[in-house]
């Protein structure tokens, strides 16, 4: 990771290395703490654009909601905040982490009188499965690994400790070789990657799990409203996991992954590798994100430097 000068912590800003917590901090014991992770890309005319700013910081305020953390901050704060982190430290181009998290107090299960604090990073980051994922599509691996399910957790909630489960499976992909996992639900159908969700293409419509088990991804919505404007039919419909391996093409979304295609999944090829639909979602995407698409330039936060 390529640091930056400077954090947002609490209101103010400190130096990356002085935005430090306490040991006994409540979420770093037991996870109960919610996140956003956010991206920024280059634009023309000296500008920076934050991509689907308001929505990310809604759902960080929801995901609080859901587990009942009380954030100190409005959400203009929050969406003022992350834009000043990013014209302060300069990134351009990058990933930004807000974070909300409980501190030190109470020590038990129930600390809901600790302090509530607000942290925003920002740094320079690169595609999260690699460019080389990016262009020619990635290997993936069905987890042993299950995904979050109905109330067993709240699964629509973006919280700290949930992604232990997505590490788990992650690891285990990696160590067999393969670059990503996908993770199934308790019923055994198709949830999500392990932090990203999923599309399927089969003779020229298109899939994706419903949101049951799944987060709900910004990206996700965004790529609903391309196939919309194309005029190509996305079903949210349960996937079964012998459908992946006959699938004619599947994709990866997520703010990290971006829209990643997927060329292997077990052992067996998807399709025969053009990545039609995907490469003309990725397109679409990119000229987006960049600003160079006035249909969607609503979904942009500039940022001038």
């Amino acid at each position: 990771m390529e640091r930056t000068e400077y954090i947002w912590f609490d209101g103010k800003f400190v130096r990356w290395e002085d935005a430090k917590i306490h040991v006994l901090t409540h979420t770093l014991h037991y996870g109960l703490g919610v996140f956003e992770g956010i991206r920024v890309y280059e634009c023309e005319k000296n500008l920076s654009g934050i991509f689907c700013l308001s929505w990310h910081v809604q759902r960080l305020f929801e995901s609080a909601k859901i587990v009942g953390i009380k954030i100190p901050f409005e959400e203009k704060e929050l969406e003022n905040a992350i834009v000043e982190t990013v014209r302060i430290n300069s990134v351009r181009a990058g990933y930004i982490r807000p974070i909300v998290f409980i501190g030190d107090g109470d020590m038990g299960l129930y600390a809901y009188t600790n302090p509530v604090h607000v942290a925003i990073a920002v740094w320079p980051w690169g595609t999260y499965l690699g460019e080389e994922g990016l262009k020619n599509g990635i290997r993936a691996k069905i987890s042993s690994f299950q995904r979050h399910y109905v109330n067993s957790s709240m699964a629509k909630a973006k919280v700290c400790g949930y992604y232990v489960n997505s590490i788990l499976a992650k690891k285990e992909a990696k160590e067999l070789g393969y670059d990503e996992a996908i993770l199934l639900d308790s019923n055994g159908f198709v949830s999500e990657g392990a932090g990203e969700n999923i599309f399927v293409v089969k003779d020229s419509k298109v899939f994706t799990p419903p949101p049951k088990s799944i987060l709900p991804g910004i990206t996700r919505r965004v790529v609903m409203m391309f196939f919309k404007e194309f005029q190509i039919d996305c079903v949210e419909r349960d996937i079964t996991r012998d459908e992946l391996y006959i699938a004619d093409e599947a994709f990866l979304t997520g703010t990290a992954a971006e829209i990643t295609p997927i060329r292997e999944i077990d052992g067996r090829k998807i399709g025969n590798g053009d990545f039609k639909i995907t490469r003309m979602i990725q397109q679409k995407y990119f000229n987006v994100v960049r600003g160079k698409d006035e249909k969607y330039i609503n979904l942009i936060s500039f940022v001038k430097f």
